[in-house]
């Protein structure tokens, strides 16, 4: 997911962002939101717990350890094959339909000696094979060697990006923050994101190794750096069901 100057905001009454996540089953007086509250057509974000536990060790054995805080990956047939068939597929096919395929994959690394904090924005290019100028995409951009573009927002309103969680994420390991219902609001100029997000109110998407959390690619997110920081490794799988126009394909992974 994409950096962005709009900072993390803090909330004015001083509490944190709702919990989304697997440590909100138990609830308090404060009304804290429990994972299944939240449904990827109304709110852009759907928790699936569990579903990748029996592909972790596989995913492990075809990622590469990277000193990098993002590597994208393309080309590693492997992986590709976990993402397109099987446990994870299903998650997606299951929010857009039975077309749905991996189109881009990144692996987040967060650790004690790499840490970062992610502004408020919304996820706005895709990555694809080849320039072929085309009405509607542009600016072009190359990200790691790989080429990307922002397409009509339409295509990135009909795609799912998954979170596969690779460790555990809890308060302290800088968890991913979301606007639920944000992706409704169309394409959000910079200047209005930090409206969007006091329009929507925030969630906090919790989660334990092996966990899915799906998501409309346009939500909007961010993320504080880890307060205690260890290991947070998070594969971002984003999926599409409709092929590309004028001859543009999708990178794939």
């Amino acid at each position: 997911m994409e950096r962005s100057s709009n900072p993390v905001p803090e909330r004015s009454d001083g509490t944190q962002p709702r919990p989304a996540g697997a440590a909100t089953a138990a609830f308090d007086d404060a009304g804290l939101t429990p994972a299944s509250a939240l449904r990827f057509g109304a709110d852009g974000a759907a928790f699936h717990p569990g579903v990748s536990l029996s592909l972790l060790a596989d995913i492990h054995a075809t990622v590469a350890e990277s000193d990098r805080a993002g590597v994208r990956l393309t080309g590693v047939a492997e992986l590709s094959a976990l993402l397109t068939d099987g446990p994870i597929a299903s998650v997606a096919t299951h929010h857009i339909g039975p077309a749905a395929r991996p189109v881009r994959a990144v692996l987040f690394d967060k650790s004690a000696t790499v840490n970062w904090s992610l502004g408020w924005h919304q996820d706005r290019t895709i990555a694809v094979r080849a320039r072929l100028e085309t009405p509607g995409f542009g600016p072009w951009t190359v990200k790691q060697g790989i080429l990307h573009v922002a397409p009509p927002f339409d295509i990135i309103a009909g795609m799912a990006t998954l979170r596969i969680h690779l460790d555990d994420v809890d308060d302290d390991n800088s968890p991913l923050l979301i606007a639920p219902g944000s992706h409704r609001l169309g394409l959000i100029a910079e200047p209005k994101i930090a409206d969007a997000v006091m329009q929507c109110g925030t969630a906090t998407c919790l989660a334990t190794r092996g966990d899915v959390w799906a998501y409309a690619t346009p939500i909007l997110h961010a993320s504080a750096a880890a307060a205690r920081p260890r290991r947070r490794r998070v594969l971002q799988v984003d999926y599409a069901a409709a092929d590309l126009p004028g001859g543009l394909e999708w990178l794939g992974v």
